[in-house]
């Protein structure tokens, strides 16, 4: 990908790419805006992956202005105005709202400061996208909790806990999964969380025992950990016997105890690092004037804007078989930190050492 970056050949003039600096060595001033704190990876992976590839690329100098909306969608629109006022060559946001964060994208493109969609696709004059591959992880999710079923899934029914409504990543999650769940397990109740929050996916969940009775429930999609984690203690309240399986997404250090003490069934890996990497690349390439021609090697289009430079990244499954190949690796955790004193057994059984 830095290859790729260094061959795009002569910049263009700022005007041609919607804002940034002509090509120069001047130190630059990279924007990073997050969408909230509750989900760990933002403040453990994705902001030091990033802030560290922006220095690699642009020099020490360049200095990266970060923000966390903690889930509210009106406080990173006032977080853009802040940017635009410190007058950062680029930006990258990972939006709250992909809708409402459109009139912000338009004030900073306006200014001539380049954004970078980073995880959501941002509706507005975005400049450039990267995210995971989302319809694949619904996919990944459905497909393993169909093969863990296995003859389970005739003999009853599964709660959908979907995201929030204004996460277009959400609705990729919840047709990716669809496109595999439908047709093959009788889903009794689905639900689209709101804000993601593990309160909400809890409550949810009783509403859905209830309703459904515990004897029926067989299985649970869970969008993310988060909400899994809210999933598993309304179910754990409910008295199950024996847990039914679970998925999530994001691979949280929380959820991969889960899945060793065999609480929660499996999660997906996103790997942090290429997704951070490629919008650092993005962002410096912008802030210079620069094409992405060599770097973006697809598009896609949001609501508003059409044939965005994109890079899309592959997610893969996480069961317990699979955590011991990512232990340690940049963008997962390390051994000390999965196996505290209380999961020490459940590490050894694993093979974890």
């Amino acid at each position: 990908m830095a290859a790729g970056l260094a061959a795009c050949g002569k910049a263009k003039e700022a005007g041609d790419n919607g804002g940034g600096k002509k090509e120069g060595k001047a130190a630059l001033t990279i924007g990073l805006l997050l969408p909230e704190n509750q989900t760990a990876r933002y403040e453990r992976f994705d902001k030091p992956l990033i802030e560290k590839k922006i220095k690699e690329l642009a020099g020490s100098d360049t200095t990266v202005l970060y923000e966390n909306a903690k889930q509210d969608a009106s406080v990173q629109q006032q977080q853009v105005d802040t940017m635009i006022t410190k007058k950062v060559d680029a930006l990258i946001v990972d939006a709250v709202d992909a809708k409402s964060i459109a009139s912000s994208v338009k004030k900073a493109n306006d200014k001539g400061i380049p954004v970078v969609a980073y995880d959501r696709l941002a509706e507005g004059p975005i400049k450039a996208y990267t995210s995971v591959d989302n319809e694949r992880v619904g996919k990944i999710q459905g497909e393993s909790l169909l093969k863990e079923l296995g003859d389970d899934a005739a003999k009853g029914e599964i709660v959908m806990m979907n995201g929030s409504v204004t996460d277009p990543n959400a609705k990729m999650y919840k047709d990716g999964a669809h496109s595999v769940l439908d047709g093959k397990v009788k889903i009794g109740k689905e639900y689209d969380t709101k804000e993601w929050k593990p309160e909400n996916a809890n409550e949810n969940m009783k509403g859905a025992i209830s309703s459904l009775g515990k004897d029926k429930i067989v299985g649970v999609y869970s969008a993310n950990d988060g909400m899994a984690g809210g999933i598993i203690t309304a179910l754990k309240s409910a008295g199950f016997d024996k847990l039914p399986p679970v998925t999530g997404q994001d691979a949280e250090l929380s959820a991969v105890q889960r899945i060793l003490s065999d609480e929660q069934f499996m999660s997906v890996y996103k790997p942090y690092k290429p997704e951070a990497d490629a919008a650092a690349e993005m962002a410096v390439a912008l802030a210079r004037g620069k094409a992405l021609d060599g770097v973006a090697k697809s598009t896609v289009d949001s609501g508003t804007a059409k044939k965005i430079p994109a890079i899309i990244v592959t997610p893969f499954a996480l069961t317990k078989a699979d955590i011991g190949q990512y232990v340690g690796k940049e963008g997962f955790f390390n051994l000390d930190e999965i196996c505290t004193a209380k999961y020490k057994a459940q590490c050894d059984k694993a093979g974890l050492k």
